[in-house]
């Protein structure tokens, strides 16, 4: 896998990226060739707080981590094992026979099969919900998310009449995801 590192606010070092490919090798063993792939690593300093996302595109799938910590080793640490968990927690989803078909090229299936079973929670959807998508503008719909406490919000952009979904993010700040 081939590793695109950038710093935002800090210089990457040759030891940083040295371990950052010495841990995301371990990757590689699930994704099938993956000398093809290319993954992307964005390291950034706020303040004490040293953060890595990774980024890793696969033909049908896309793998993401995000990860904040003091230490910028172990924040690698923790983005690797939650990639690696990922891959582990959708290990049934990807060996079904559906599913096999279409992530054959994205995973190695074999890897994945040998991957221990660690009390592995199966999701299910416990509960389904009908919404009316109302026309609205963005600032209406952050409005009525944020009347309703929750995370997200589904609405009809009144501009570009597209179904959306306006989410709060982490940092305190809004997203929209729009439909095509």
């Amino acid at each position: 896998m081939e590793l695109l590192i950038r710093g935002e606010k800090i210089e990457v070092t040759k030891a940083i990226q040295d371990y950052a490919k010495e841990k995301l090798s371990r990757i590689n063993k699930y994704i099938g060739d993956s000398e093809k792939v290319k993954a992307s690593v964005v390291v950034n300093v706020k303040g004490h707080n040293q953060k890595v996302e990774v980024t890793i595109p696969l033909k049908n799938v896309i793998l993401r981590a995000e990860e904040t910590r003091d230490d910028l080793y172990a924040a690698i640490d923790v983005v690797v094992d939650k990639l690696e968990r990922q891959i582990r927690k959708n290990k049934t989803k990807i060996q079904s026979k559906k599913m096999k078909e279409k992530l054959s090229k994205d995973f190695m299936i074999d890897a994945i099969e040998k991957i221990e079973d660690d009390k592995e929670e199966e999701n299910k959807i416990v509960k389904r919900k009908t919404v009316e998508v109302k026309p609205m503008s963005e600032e209406e719909a952050i409005l009525q998310m944020e009347l309703l406490e929750h995370q997200f919000y589904i609405f009809k952009d009144s501009e570009t009449n597209k179904v959306a979904v306006v989410y709060k993010r982490k940092e305190g700040n809004y997203g929209i995801i729009e439909s095509e």
